[in-house]
């Protein structure tokens, strides 16, 4: 992969499981270096498609995918010959490519004439499709790949086809709305040609769908206009039915409105159910744990994509011991993949459980959900899965019967690392070693913790006390002893993890600032955790760094250990605020507000390099980041929460406000149609120097409104 600020040369457009990944130009050139295309279901299904005017590139004026449903490209010419002769002097000629993607992906191109004279031209595409596999894309090499069948051209009609290991029969098939004047197969590419005659000031429209099709299932058909007026209605729709935020600063609002669109394209229905896909390009699919996460994030705001989670992921929980695919009884997955090498067997992803923390995770979302909606009705109805979850941790989550949560891959084509930080050096000692597993990881721990104390507080709801009262035991007993194993005295601080021979790992990394998160930090060591969380080997000034710049494997172009990633630091910030770090949860909100701003569309990358921030300098782009991701869209809602201090107990009619402390840069806050179980409300905070205050402004329904000391 070429080392390159890929987020601010690229556009993305996706629509459920479809997405379009092109240059600035909105070309595909064999997928360049970047993995651009047009995929679906894990695979690209149109590789190369470029536009030229007369044999010629042509010039980019502007372009923009803030929409995440839509594109914009806006060009001109240069000048364009015929012969010797100029035909079209440059810069009189206004191209625009607008696409978009509904079930297909459509594409209006817009031709006009500046001149006051006739211009003659020929509008030139060049297609291609390789129907590689993401993981091929991403890097994977294999020894056999069958050939895809020679283009298929009929008319306006063109089709690419392959037949892949898994049996499978994928179908590109591009569709132009008028005949094109020629077409020329030339090997695995098809050129067509528009012979254009534009009269003085005459605009032209050429058209065409390229729809993505497996084994037969295509979509019904609509066209263009009818395809973007249901998906404004759609996001229209996804806003209206969440709580509405508006505060005194523009720009932070303008971050959570991209946010919340972004995270409404990342939302994608599935053959079983909805979910939001992890990010753009390399994970639109299914993940346990960015799933569960970046729902979590949204609670106070919606409370759909939990729901839709927690059922998608409990009727694909671990079900026998596999060890191809790391499965367990009771295991939450990790990931799922629709391409040809999972089909075929060739990746275990069908799905692959490799994950540590997404079982803890759906157990957490799994009660916070009914802390925010109230639903008795739901949560018994998912009260098994969330047992056979318990039962995982316990049995088979401990593998050595320590009291504490620990991972190694079984499968041989499985990852060997299985936390949120799951690269394969992610996990290493102070002297650059890597851990050896079984790993135990830091904030896993925590996770446990904290679904174990949420997991009583169902079990109440439920009537069971008894079930309550063993998981607080047995929570309590893993914060002793988390609190007495983990910490590291001459550091005054917590160890990363635990290798597979007990050896902490002592290299100072931010995965046990999300134990603040969960409550298992004892109170004497949670000052010296937030202290050094913000020193400045780990706090760069744009957010906390994954691993401390003081570290022999500090890298800050690397992906985990040394960069900033926004969901790390929302996590940290929200718990800095429970252990009473007000401060310091806005000295974090603040760095990533601000790393936001400098972003294309304000629009927060999964993770950006850890270099220190020296004025007037921008955050240094991660080269591969995902953008949009849905944990770094969800983060800001997440940040905002802990400030203010919202949390629920939907079951008990309440909403509490816990020391609210806004930033200097926030001094007002609305917070309009907050949902709490069959209850709405809307509350506004004001910041008064120190002071940040609250007001009701309406309510409806019996949820009563607590200030919590």
């Amino acid at each position: 992969m070429l080392v390159t600020d890929l987020a601010s040369k690229t556009l993305a457009v996706k629509e459920g499981g479809t997405f379009l990944y092109t240059d600035l130009e909105g070309n595909l050139d064999h997928g360049g270096d970047y993995g651009l295309g047009l995929y679906s279901k894990d695979t690209r299904f149109l590789s190369h498609f470029r536009m030229t005017l007369s044999g010629r590139d042509p010039v980019l004026l502007s372009s923009s995918s803030e929409r995440g449903y839509m594109s914009y490209v806006d060009l001109t010419n240069p000048d364009l010959y015929e012969g010797e002769r100029l035909a079209v002097p440059q810069q009189t000629l206004n191209i625009r490519r607008i696409r978009a993607i509904n079930g297909r992906m459509f594409e209006r191109v817009r031709i006009k004439n500046y001149n006051a004279a006739p211009v003659a031209l020929d509008l030139e595409f060049a297609l291609g499709a390789d129907f590689a596999d993401i993981f091929e894309v991403r890097g994977m090499t294999r020894e056999r790949h069958a050939p895809a069948d020679p283009p298929k051209v009929d008319g306006k009609r063109i089709e690419f086809a392959a037949t892949g290991a898994d049996g499978a029969r994928r179908v590109t098939l591009v569709e132009f709305a008028q005949p094109p004047d020629a077409v020329e197969v030339d090997g695995d590419l098809v050129r067509v040609v528009f012979r254009l005659r534009l009269g003085a000031y005459q605009t032209r429209l050429i058209g065409l769908t390229v729809e993505p099709i497996v084994d037969d299932e295509r979509p019904g058909a609509i066209d263009f206009d009818v395809a973007i007026h249901e998906l404004r209605r759609s996001y229209e729709e996804w806003e209206r039915e969440c709580t509405q935020i508006v505060t005194d600063n523009e720009l932070f609002n303008q971050l959570l409105d991209r946010s919340l669109r972004d995270l409404r394209a990342l939302y994608t229905e599935t053959a079983e159910g909805g979910v939001l896909a992890a990010g753009i390009p390399w994970y639109v699919t299914v993940f346990g744990r960015d799933s569960l996460i970046s729902a979590h994030q949204l609670l106070s705001v919606t409370t759909m994509p939990a729901r839709h989670a927690l059922e998608l992921l409990a009727a694909r929980q671990g079900t026998r011991i596999d060890d191809w695919r790391d499965e367990e009884p009771g295991k939450i997955l990790h990931e799922i993949r629709q391409g040809e090498l999972a089909r075929a067997g060739i990746v275990p992803h069908t799905p692959y459980f490799g994950s540590v923390d997404s079982t803890p995770w759906f157990l957490i979302v799994y009660a916070q959900h009914l802390r925010w909606t109230g639903d008795l009705d739901f949560a018994a109805k998912l009260l098994p899965a969330a047992e056979a979850a318990l039962e995982w941790i316990d049995r088979y989550g401990d593998l050595d019967g320590d009291g504490f949560v620990e991972y190694q891959t079984r499968s041989p084509a499985g990852m060997r690392n299985q936390g949120w930080k799951d690269s394969h050096d992610a996990i290493v000692h102070a002297d650059g070693r890597l851990a050896e597993p079984p790993i135990a990881l830091s904030e896993v721990q925590g996770y446990v913790y904290l679904a174990k104390v949420r997991m009583a507080d169902v079990y109440r709801a439920l009537g069971d006390d008894r079930r309550a009262e063993y998981l607080l035991a047995q929570a309590h007993e893993l914060k002793r002893r988390y609190n007495e194993v983990f910490w590291m005295e001459d550091e005054r601080y917590f160890a990363a993890a635990l290798d597979g021979e007990k050896r902490p790992v002592r290299t100072i990394m931010s995965n046990p600032g999300h134990g603040l998160y969960c409550g298992i930090v004892d109170e004497d060591k949670a000052t010296p955790l937030a202290k050094r969380l913000l020193a400045p080997d780990m706090f760069s000034g744009w957010g906390i760094r994954t691993l401390s710049k003081a570290a022999a494997a500090y890298n800050p172009m690397s992906y985990h250990n040394g960069s900033v990633w926004p969901h790390d630091n929302a996590l940290i910030a929200a718990g800095l605020k429970r252990y009473g770090f007000a401060r310091s949860t806005n000295r974090v909100a603040t760095a990533i507000f601000d790393a936001a701003i400098q972003a294309d569309y304000l629009r927060l990358p999964e993770l950006f390099c850890g270099f220190t921030r020296r004025t007037p300098n921008r955050p240094v782009s991660y080269p591969v980041a995902c953008s949009p991701q849905a944990w770094a869209a969800g983060s800001p809602f997440l940040m905002l929460q802990a400030m203010l201090g919202l949390s629920a107990q939907a079951h008990l009619n309440l909403v509490t406000v816990n020391k609210p402390h806004l930033p200097t840069w926030l001094n007002t806050v609305e917070v309009r149609n907050l949902s709490v179980g069959d209850s709405r409300i809307s509350l506004v905070f004001r910041r008064e120097g120190e002071i940040t205050s609250f007001s009701l402004l309406s309510r409806e329904g019996r949820i009563r409104v607590v200030m919590e000391e």
